[in-house]
This record gives structure tokens, C-alpha cells and sequence, in this order.
């Protein structure tokens, strides 16, 4: 902060995207003649990050947050007012030099996403129909007693065991879950993998719960199928990629935080998403480790959903951001 720099350049810029957050409120204080924003995902889930990118280049040119809200988060995010829309849109565009995937890298191979949902059966459905009623009764009370504003961690908190239940009843932390033996969607991929192994297809499968990887572990050691693995914990990271790079293991498992960014894996050729996750900007990066230049074969990306489920709702989110995005 003592200093003035010439340039200022953040790269990976969505980790402003938070106007509140410390890191933020720094990087706002940095005095320079120049600055540059270098993002591959400048919105991930509402207007108001765009703001805070252009808060740090320009300070004023959008407004204050406040103004900005009222002026054209609200009217495009909830009314779909397309006049503010192309507003903001022709007021944005010269500051921005975007580079699709497709400029940078013509020679990409074809990409394939594939839908595969399958439905919760027994007891499994059971104990998602079980908490979705008890949480649904907890949330209600809590919002009547403190407001909904107040009531986020409650919010998350429910929204996370509908979505443990989804994965695996072992993620779920309740006394209820302990007794069920069933997961539809882990029976799916271990349906899926032994035979793409088997074809000489090379896997990603990402999953933002480590546990779940460790239970995926034990899935594909009962297979005898070897495998890398990449969570925040992982110690010994360049080994795990080299092993898989150079063929030496045919899957690897690799949680959304650790692997999100930042990694080369194109010997893959196929990546499985296990569990949907909040917005689309950070499973196509999660993709992109595949599929990037270097890439010479075609890559096959499998989202597994449970039908039904609140997973269905964040699938039909990811579609309302990526339009707003777009």
C-alpha cells in the first residue's frame, strides 16, 4: 500500500469478486497509473461481481454498489428487462477484450456433454423425503422467528444434506442415515468406470466432498482400477498428475477447490462431475483441465443426477447464470 505501481494486474480476477471480503477491500486500496483484469469467468453467480471488477479498474464508473443494484442488477436478475440489459452490456464492452475458447484454440477437439440422472430409490428416497420434511419445518421456523436474511446458515445447512443424501447417505452426519446401505448414484458411476477403463478411457471425476472420494477409493480398489487422487490435502500433488499424465493410472479423482484451477490433464478424455455444484463458471473450468490446448482427442463430460432432487433445481441454476453470463 506504500507503494504506486505503474500496473496493477490481477490474474484469476474473480477472487474479487466479493466487494465485502478483506482480499477485496486491499486490492481497492492499491495505488496505480494502470489496471488490468485477467479472468476467465468475470460473473459466476450475480451481477454484483462484475461491479466489484470494475469498482477496482475504474472506481465510480458503475456507480456506487447501492445505485448499481437498483439500476441494473435488480431490473435484469428479476424482471429480465432487456433495455437495462443492453445498457449495461454496450457500457462494459469497451473495457473488455474477451477471447472465447474458440479464438484461442480453433484446433480444440469436439467436446460432449451427457446428461446421466438416475432415480433414488428405498430407503435412500426415503431418508431424502425424511430431511427434505424436517428441514423444510426447521427452515420455516427459523425465518419466522429471525428473518430471512438471517436465516442463510440455516438455508445452507439444509440445502447440504439434501445434497450429502444425493451423493451418499454416509456423507449425511445424522443418526437416521447411518442404516442406509443404498447410493443410486455411486452404483451409476461404478456401472460407468470399469467399462470406460476397460475401453482405455482416461477419467476425472470431481467431487467438491472429499469424503466422497474416499468412498469412490474404496469403490475402484474392490475393482482393482489404480488410481491419482487431488484433494487440498494431497502432499505430494506434481507426483499424483505425473502418474496420470504419463498413463501409469487410468481415473483420477480430484475435489472442485484443489483442481478447479491452475492443472494440465489432457491425457484424459473423459470427465465425470459427480455431483452438480452452484454455478457453471467453476465446473467448466474443472472441465477445462481436460479439455485445453494440447488436447488431440475428443473429450466426453458426464454431469450424474439425481431426479427429483434438489440437485435438478441447481442444474436448472446453473442454466439461469450461464445466460446471464452469456
Amino acid at each position: 500500500l506504500d507503494h504506486e505501481f505503474h500496473y496493477i494486474v490481477l490474474d484469476e480476477a474473480q477472487f474479487i469478486k466479493n466487494p465485502k471480503s478483506q482480499t477485496t477491500q486491499i486490492v481497492y486500496e492499491l495505488k496505480g497509473n494502470h489496471r488490468l483484469c485477467l479472468t476467465g469467468t468475470p460473473m459466476e453467480n450475480h451481477l454484483g461481481e462484475l461491479w466489484s471488477m470494475f469498482h477496482f479498474l475504474m472506481p465510480g464508473y458503475l456507480g456506487n454498489l447501492k445505485r448499481f443494484t437498483r439500476l441494473f442488477r435488480t431490473p435484469i436478475e428479476r424482471q429480465g428487462d432487456a433495455i437495462r440489459s443492453e445498457q449495461l452490456r454496450r457500457r462494459i464492452k469497451p473495457f473488455l477484450l474477451r477471447r472465447s475458447k474458440s479464438d484461442v484454440a480453433a484446433e480444440l477437439p469436439e467436446k460432449t456433454e451427457i446428461i446421466r440422472a438416475v432415480s433414488l430409490q428405498g430407503e435412500q428416497r426415503d431418508l431424502y423425503e425424511s430431511i427434505r420434511l424436517a428441514m423444510d419445518k426447521q427452515v420455516r421456523d427459523e425465518i419466522s422467528r429471525k428473518g430471512l436474511a438471517r436465516s442463510h446458515i440455516m438455508i445452507l445447512d439444509a440445502l447440504l444434506k439434501l445434497r450429502q443424501v444425493c451423493c451418499d447417505p454416509r456423507l449425511v452426519p445424522l443418526p437416521q442415515a447411518r442404516s442406509v446401505q443404498q447410493s443410486a448414484k455411486l452404483e451409476l458411476l461404478m456401472d460407468l468406470v470399469p467399462e470406460m477403463v476397460e475401453e482405455g478411457r482416461r477419467i476425472l471425476i470431481f467431487s467438491q466432498f472429499t469424503t466422497m472420494l474416499e468412498l469412490i477409493e474404496k469403490e475402484l480398489e474392490k475393482h482393482d482400477i489404480e488410481y491419482s487422487k487431488l484433494t487440498g490435502k494431497t502432499r505430494d500433488r506434481d507426483a499424483q498428475i505425473d502418474q496420470f499424465q504419463e498413463g501409469k493410472k487410468p481415473v483420477f479423482l480430484i475435489s472442485l477447490k484443489a483442481g478447479g484451477v491452475g492443472l494440465n490433464l489432457t491425457a484424459a478424455d473423459t470427465v465425470i462431475h459427480y455431483d452438480p455444484w452452484w454455478n457453471p463458471a467453476v465446473e467448466n473450468q474443472a472441465t477445462d483441465r481436460a479439455h485445453r490446448i494440447g488436447q488431440d482427442k475428443a473429450v466426453f463430460v458426464y454431469k450424474l443426477i439425481t431426479e427429483e432432487t434438489v440437485e435438478e433445481k441447481i442444474i436448472a441454476l446453473q442454466e439461469k447464470k450461464q445466460k446471464l453470463a452469456e
